[in-house]
């Protein structure tokens, strides 16, 4: 059975690692169609005469798999309350087909609620990184957590 976390699993310094995930063509062309279609996301011809010389993903298709990827590996087991926004996003690196990119949550400071006790504060770092270990992004923000039950 996987761990449930609470809000007092949290600490400063903490890495939890949220697996991998290879990224296919396919999938950033759609996403970018639907999205953020930029000739550089979506055609191949026009990607290949780009400042990249082939087709990347969308930066906000890059956040969005490591969003999903923090919700499989760590938000569904949690007692997660949602988060009030993002401190800063960095796209560092071009993410392509078939780069496979690897999410480290890096828990920055922790905070109990001074005013709802069944709750704290997580300021952490989401870092992918590519199969060469080069960081293609890092978000950094904020989630609130339940406390642990007595």
């Amino acid at each position: 059975m996987s761990k449930h976390w609470y809000f007092e699993d949290f600490y400063p310094g903490q890495e939890i690692d949220l697996g991998k995930r290879t990224v296919a063509e396919e999938e950033i062309i759609a996403f970018a169609r639907e999205f953020d279609p930029q000739p550089f996301h979506i055609d191949r011809e026009a990607a290949a005469h780009s400042i990249y010389g082939g087709v990347i993903a969308s930066g906000w298709h890059t956040c969005s798999m490591m969003m999903r990827m923090v919700v499989d590996g760590l938000m569904c087991s949690a007692s997660s309350m949602g988060s009030p926004g993002l401190d800063g996003v960095r796209w560092l690196q071009p993410v392509r087909a078939g780069d496979t990119l690897a999410v480290r949550y890096l828990t920055v400071k922790v905070k109990p609620s001074n005013s709802r006790p069944d709750r704290g504060v997580v300021w952490s770092k989401w870092v992918a990184t590519n199969q060469r270990g080069e960081e293609v992004c890092i978000i950094e923000g904020m989630g609130m957590f339940g406390r642990r039950p007595a």
